[in-house]
């Protein structure tokens, strides 16, 4: 549908500038000719300019922005998403990845300490397998990126200029937001909203990966297996009484 709307639209943008170089030409300054000010009495013609008036107000408010509106938001399909979950700290960036089981594990702030910024629960089965890093986000090319941001004191705001992305991150809520890249790159992520004394530093690399490099990166960051406890080993049990 949008595809045809806009189609229409670039065909009416051709044609009034045909238009209007025609005009130009043939009404242009040169001797022997006088313009005439008085206004054309013809009906037909304001027929003509009020239909025409009539057809690019719907295609612009009937189709055009409700079209563009309902595409920007219908988030992608999670499935085949890339999933980030971002939260924000005076004065750094902390990202959550869900590792391949595709579920983040719980957090707990009682748990955030120097070697857990996000308080990830390590009894939780599920976050087992999640990545975490600061200040360093890692998305694949072509592939919509499924964000929730938030943050952990104050508002700060998650802004990646180049890909057109700018959300504030607000304390206490899971703010979701989604985009895709279009090519391979190292990029800026910085706070767009004065954040404390330490604003001027609270920046992180984005890393936008080829399929083949994101899955290295993932492998090579994935937590090593856990293993499990070994069985305690049976106690001796006394022998049978003979009878």
């Amino acid at each position: 549908m949008d595809e045809k709307v806009y189609g229409f639209m670039l065909l009416l943008f051709v044609g009034w500038g045909i238009f209007f170089v025609w005009c130009l030409i043939k009404y242009r300054a040169r001797e022997g000719h006088q313009a005439i000010y008085a206004p054309v009495q013809a009906i037909a013609t304001k027929y003509i300019e009020g239909a025409v008036l009539v057809v690019e107000v719907f295609l612009l408010f009937g189709l055009s922005t409700p079209v563009w509106l309902a595409y920007k938001n219908i988030p992608p399909d999670e499935k085949s998403a890339a999933h980030v979950r971002i939260v924000g700290e005076q004065f750094a960036w902390n990202f959550q990845y869900p590792g391949k089981d595709g579920k983040f594990g719980k957090t707990d702030s009682s748990l955030i300490g120097g070697d857990n910024p996000l308080g990830l629960d390590p009894e939780d089965k599920d976050g087992k397998d999640d990545i975490i890093t600061v200040n360093q986000l890692h998305v694949p090319v072509h592939k919509p990126v499924y964000v929730e941001v938030s943050s952990k004191d104050v508002i700060h705001s998650f802004n990646i200029p180049v890909l057109r992305v700018k959300q504030d991150t607000i304390p206490g809520q899971k703010i979701p937001i989604w985009f895709e890249a279009t090519q391979p790159g190292h990029f800026e992520l910085a706070c767009a909203q004065l954040c404390g004394l330490g604003h001027y530093r609270m920046r992180a690399d984005v890393l936008v990966d080829t399929p083949e490099d994101y899955a290295k990166w993932e492998a090579e960051n994935a937590p090593p297996p856990q293993e499990a406890p070994a069985a305690a080993a049976p106690e001796n049990q006394p022998a049978p009484e003979k009878k």
